[in-house]
């Protein structure tokens, strides 16, 4: 297997985070989720910075956010499969 683009902890993630510089739109990007080093393919409909997360499902607004199996937030708007999640669409529940 080549190189991931993208990588998640659990089966149950809704994003993954970007683990390479310069990800461009409509790169066909290989995942690998760590807890059992499975494989996905997702294709990024924007470009996205290394450490920022990218949207492995359709994201209603208002749903649960899952990263390293843990609820990180909630979506403040839609957020496409593909699409860059990040803090212009992402909320934390704390406050």
């Amino acid at each position: 297997m080549s190189a991931p683009h993208i990588l998640a902890h659990e089966k149950k993630d809704t994003v993954a985070v970007v683990v390479v510089e310069g990800l461009k739109a409509g790169t066909d990007m290989l995942g690998v989720i760590t807890h059992d080093n499975s494989d996905f393919r997702v294709t990024a409909k924007h470009d996205i910075p290394i450490g920022h997360k990218v949207a492995l499902v359709d994201i209603k607004k208002g749903d649960t956010i899952w990263k390293y199996g843990q609820d990180i937030g909630l979506a403040k708007a839609d957020i496409a499969k593909g699409e860059h999640a990040h803090v212009h669409n992402i909320k934390t529940k704390r406050w």
